[in-house]
């Protein structure tokens, strides 16, 4: 075969040939066991918090339950919402305590939603990720629908992996698991094909994270 007339496929293929002839020892032969990804050096709370807001996430840190609310009116009335709501029963009885308004009904609220608070089955700390599912009160809808999410967490809710935060909802539910587990990472975003980026395509266009203080 002359050498100038060969395609580049054929020279591919060629070289591939040669390859298999040539056994050589596995030069990664430890890859499956190595990890996947570096040690973390920070706590489990401060990883959360840089790659949260790396995604385009808002954190907020919150020493106790007082301080909790008082953030959350800071930020009601920082970005002008009062149309909030809230489906789990144990967020509207913490925040009927404090007499933080919400609305609690199911009809009609796609029409007028502003916001949402719901609650979380684990925060992932090695990519800022939340991790909800369809066993909470609060289902799917309130964490797509809303044009702002806000989620209440406690820090004893912190995992460092997906692996993690698995190990921990078959803590939690045995074998009777949620049929929809997700990940939340920032606000909903997509980008056409001038890659201009559009936050709140598809969910939330803000997500804010409350975290609760209570491992002290």
């Amino acid at each position: 075969m002359n050498i100038r007339n060969t395609t580049a496929k054929e020279k591919m293929l060629k070289k591939i040939r040669q390859a298999l002839l040539q056994k050589r020892e596995n030069p990664h032969p430890a890859f499956e066991e190595s990890p996947l990804y570096k040690e973390e050096e920070d706590p489990l709370d401060v990883t959360f918090a840089r790659e949260f807001t790396e995604v385009g996430g808002n954190f907020v840190y919150c020493e106790g339950e007082i301080n909790l609310i008082e953030n959350l009116i800071v930020l009601v009335e920082k970005i002008k919402i009062n149309k909030i709501y809230v489906w789990e029963k144990e967020l509207q009885k913490f925040l009927d305590q404090y007499g933080f308004p919400h609305r609690m009904s199911q009809q009609g609220f796609i029409d007028d939603i502003e916001a949402s608070i719901t609650s979380c089955e684990a925060l992932i700390a090695r990519n800022g990720s939340i991790l909800v599912t369809n066993f909470s009160e609060s289902g799917r809808r309130l964490s797509i629908y809303p044009p702002v999410h806000i989620v209440i967490a406690k820090a004893s809710q912190l995992v460092l992996d997906v692996k993690d935060g698995m190990n921990a909802l078959k803590e939690k539910y045995g074998t009777s698991l949620p049929s929809m587990v997700s990940v939340i990472t920032g606000p909903s975003r997509t980008a056409d094909i001038e890659k201009r980026l559009v936050l709140g395509a598809h969910g939330p266009k803000e997500v804010y994270l409350f975290l609760l203080e209570d491992r002290f």
